[in-house]
């Protein structure tokens, strides 16, 4: 089985959840335009109030079937090619992690928050147990030299794709969790709203600017 398949099986509750929450909070209308910065059309199966979802990715995506609402196109979420304010929402999940260093993190914000209006940017919590990446405890809290050997060989996500070294290093190098404060820092002008594993743990956080 696919480990992309495995994930949308796993966390299908919650992104359904958070879409729900998405809805309520963000209150997407029909006459505005959304901005999904390395997103999927699949995010958008539920059927949401648009009169326009684009979403950008830094690679094409494959031609698949989508409503004539959704637009993929080529584009680097760290600098956007929009003019600020260009959309009424901006939309991005569990993406922020994977842009580099914390100074590319930082251009990430700076960018969804300039072009948005209303912003929901969601990222995995770097304190929850769980990394969800590789489906493993607490590989995340470890240094590289130890976390690089683990994911190979004591992880689902290692079991599953057979990583190379090189492949388990760039993992690594590209995935760069955040903890609350770095992200409230980054998102200076929104509310960091929790979600929960088990009703304690924190397992992600979205910065959520609704007005």
């Amino acid at each position: 089985m696919n480990i992309h398949i495995i994930y949308r099986i796993i966390f299908k509750i919650w992104r359904v959840k958070r879409m729900r929450v998405f809805e309520e909070r963000i209150v997407p209308q029909p006459d505005e335009n959304i901005l999904d910065v390395g997103g999927h059309p699949d995010t958008w199966s539920r059927k949401i109030t648009a009169r326009k979802i684009i979403i950008i990715n830094t690679y094409p995506l494959p031609a698949a079937p989508s409503p004539n609402l959704i637009e993929s196109r080529v584009g680097d979420g760290c600098s956007l090619e929009y003019k600020e304010g260009s959309f009424d929402i901006v939309f991005s999940n569990s993406v922020i992690e994977h842009v580099g260093s914390f100074d590319q993190q930082q251009k990430f914000a700076r960018e969804v928050r300039r072009v948005g209006r209303r912003l929901w940017i969601q990222t995995p919590a770097q304190e929850c147990p769980l990394e969800p990446h590789y489906l493993a405890p607490f590989v995340h809290w470890l240094p590289p030299s130890y976390s690089q050997k683990l994911l190979r060989w004591f992880t689902p996500w290692g079991w599953m794709t057979k990583p190379s070294p090189e492949a388990v290093a760039a993992a690594i190098q590209n995935t760069r969790l955040l903890t609350r404060n770095q992200f409230a820092k980054l998102f200076p002008d929104c509310e960091i709203y929790t979600e929960k594993l088990f009703f304690i743990l924190p397992k992600s956080y979205i910065a959520i600017r609704a007005k």
